[in-house]
């Protein structure tokens, strides 16, 4: 162990100086692999909760089994690796620690071959092989930020801090230059293990740097988190020049994992919610919702939020199931931290109550009700710190007596946007192809997601995209 190296390893008695499984030589981590797995686990759980994953499980099997074979000859083919799609339609895909990676079903329409797939799975492994994620860990927790996770507020309100849990924090951590080079190198190489067509790499580059984030979307972009874009694709382009690979040799697959897509959701689904503005509506639920201007809303499996210009308040809706009304609000000040504030309720929904609750962060107060609507029962709750709440009530108030019945024919059966498979029976241009077989999507975006330019001749045979439907009802 060199000098350098050796001397933080003794300031720290709790940490530990170990092998890094890719590079072979020791580091600085605060992290043994049990807790990365562990923590990698709940931050996994957290993302399904959090985000929901595809019902689809042809597309899900179909996704494990490329990930699997990749990993099973990486530098740790003994973590408990995971691979899963996201039912989310941002262009992204990301690693926790210790073997969970997800991709999105966004990701998976904007790309057009198996070989495509098996880059951003063999990069997001790199990730995890290298402990990209246990050394930022190590690295926060030094600085003493923190990575904060878990929730900020007491297990009543958890439901509610979906956009602070684990596995969204550890998801919006960004990877620097020197990690997303090596997880690139290292992708590169595990494409080529199991005979991919490493090549296919140049055109998921073109891809993502084309691609912007999907608004009403629950994660940001593929790029947001993944930086550099540019660089990273001329120094894969010099790798690839200098490897003169033979094509004949390698695997592309692009029909198989394109007949994966045929009638997948294109784009925000519109039956888990979608906002008209500050209103939410949910055709599956049947219930509207407003929301105060100017205020960050997130749209949540279980949960539908918005948070404060400031940052200090939230306002929502969290769905909690089967339990009458009366007995979840029993249930919510049956929390010794949680107490009842004396304050009238005149106006809001019948089962409604002031409340303060008491975290390690502080003294929160709030207003909550519970509401039964189609066989379910909801919390609305709004809250801030202590001494904030009279200069937030009023839009707590408008927020939770908001909530109705959604009854509006046109939202009630609105659709989502879908793929079609279109097979050419004789060369065209993408434009010839969108006059022939139009799609709900810009030209621009139509090219995007077909890995094409507008104008290029397309020859016959070729299995393209297009997307139908998807159109949402006009605001009133």
């Amino acid at each position: 162990m060199s000098r350098r190296l050796l001397f933080p390893c003794l300031l720290l008695a709790l940490a530990a100086c170990v092998r890094n499984p890719v590079t072979g030589k020791r580091q600085l981590s605060l992290v043994s692999t049990k807790e990365e797995i562990a923590i990698g686990q709940q931050g996994a759980e957290d993302a399904r909760q959090s985000i929901g994953l595809l019902p689809n499980p042809a597309v899900q099997e179909y996704v494990a089994r490329v990930g699997k074979s990749l990993a099973a000859k990486s530098e740790r083919p003994e973590l408990p690796w995971s691979f899963q799609v996201l039912d989310d339609p941002t262009v992204n895909a990301f690693a926790l620690p210790g073997g969970p990676i997800f991709v999105t079903r966004g990701i998976l329409t904007h790309m057009n071959s198996e070989a495509e797939l098996a880059a951003v799975l063999g990069h997001e492994i790199g990730h995890v092989t290298a402990r990209h994620s246990a050394t930022q860990i190590t690295r926060a927790q030094l600085s003493q930020l923190g990575l904060g996770l878990g929730t900020i507020l007491v297990p009543d309100l958890a439901r509610f801090g979906g956009l602070a849990s684990a596995g969204l924090q550890l998801m919006l951590l960004k990877y620097g230059r020197d990690a997303e080079t090596q997880a690139d190198e290292l992708g590169l190489r595990y494409m080529l293990d199991e005979r991919y067509d490493a090549r296919e790499m140049v055109g998921l580059f073109q891809m993502l740097s084309r691609v912007s984030g999907a608004e009403g979307s629950r994660l940001p972009t593929w790029l947001a988190t993944h930086p550099n874009p540019e660089d990273r694709l001329k120094e894969t382009q010099r790798r690839l020049a200098s490897m003169n690979l033979d094509a004949s040799t390698l695997r592309v697959e692009r029909e198989p994992y394109l007949r994966l897509l045929q009638d997948m959701p294109y784009g925000q689904n519109p039956r888990q919610g979608f906002f008209q503005g500050t209103r939410f509506l949910h055709p599956e639920l049947r219930f509207q919702l407003d929301f105060p201007q100017g205020w960050q809303t997130a749209n949540q499996t279980q949960a539908v939020l918005a948070v404060s210009p400031g940052q200090d308040a939230l306002v929502g809706l969290g769905v909690v199931g089967k339990v009458p009304p009366e007995q979840a609000l029993q249930q919510f000040f049956a929390n010794e931290a949680v107490q009842p504030l004396p304050v009238a309720t005149p106006g809001l929904p019948p089962l409604s109550r002031y409340f303060e609750a008491r975290t390690e962060q502080g003294v929160l107060q709030g207003v909550t009700a519970f509401v039964s609507h189609g066989g379910s029962t909801y919390q609305l709750i709004g809250y801030t710190a202590a001494g904030q709440l009279a200069a937030h009530e009023p839009a707590f108030r408008a927020t939770l007596t908001s909530f109705r019945e959604l009854t509006d024919p046109a939202v009630l059966g609105v659709q989502p946007a879908r793929i079609d498979l279109v097979k050419l029976g004789e060369p065209m241009t993408l434009e010839q192809f969108n006059a022939r077989h139009p799609s709900t999507i810009p030209l621009e975006e139509l090219a995007t997601v077909n890995g094409l330019t507008p104008g290029e001749s397309i020859p016959a045979g070729r299995t393209l995209k297009r997307v139908v439907g998807g159109v949402l009802p006009r605001s009133p």
